[in-house]
């Protein structure tokens, strides 16, 4: 079994495992659902993440697999269909949540640079779940917040201060499922760029 196929499959299990959880998540207050200890906190922007990757690289899973994502986003869409105002709540109070994470990310960064860039692949999956979010929230009947996507504007303009293009930052294999014109923030490095005289 490949590298590739691996981190797919287990995107797919996580996924899996988020849905089981989601309605009652949805049900509770709590921001970061509990999952066992070796996956990630539940959250909608987690498994939405995890959908558009699964999603854009379904042709590389066999067939078997690919049945289950179709499952997994089938029995996701129907939880969400029962529980639209709950959910479209609860997506604006994590792009909220999100949003503070990646500023004070982009705050460190702009405080020291040198210290904070070197963990910059795994400290941008927040701004990776806010697209996610963002996405989901701009489809009906969902409503999206306007104020989020004004904020968001401004902490990129504050990355693309210390911008230099570059490498995809996530594995390899995931790069396909990230355009460059649209992830561009997943396409390089924060560091001092030298201006041209």
């Amino acid at each position: 079994m490949t590298d590739a196929l691996q981190k797919l499959q287990r995107d797919l299990t996580i996924g899996e495992r988020m849905v089981e959880e989601m309605a009652g998540y949805l049900q509770a207050e709590t921001l970061f659902g509990r999952m066992p200890p070796s996956l990630p906190a539940l959250t909608l922007g987690g498994y939405l993440m995890r959908q558009h990757r699964l999603l854009a690289l379904q042709e590389a899973l066999p067939p078997a697999d690919q049945t289950r994502v179709d499952n997994m986003i089938n029995t996701f869409d129907q939880i969400l269909s029962e529980r639209i105002v709950r959910s479209e709540n609860r997506a604006h109070r994590e792009i909220g949540a999100r949003l503070r994470q990646w500023e004070e990310y982009i705050r460190d960064l702009r405080r020291d640079l040198r210290g904070n860039a070197g963990y910059f692949a795994t400290a941008v999956e927040p701004r990776v779940m806010i697209a996610a979010l963002l996405e989901m929230l701009s489809e009906p009947p969902y409503q999206l917040q306007e104020e989020f996507a004004e904020r968001l504007e401004l902490l990129d303009r504050g990355l693309s201060g210390v911008w230099q293009a570059g490498p995809f930052v996530w594995p390899e294999e995931w790069e396909s499922a990230y355009p460059a014109n649209e992830y561009w923030y997943l396409y390089g490095e924060p560091r001092i760029v030298k201006r041209e005289k």
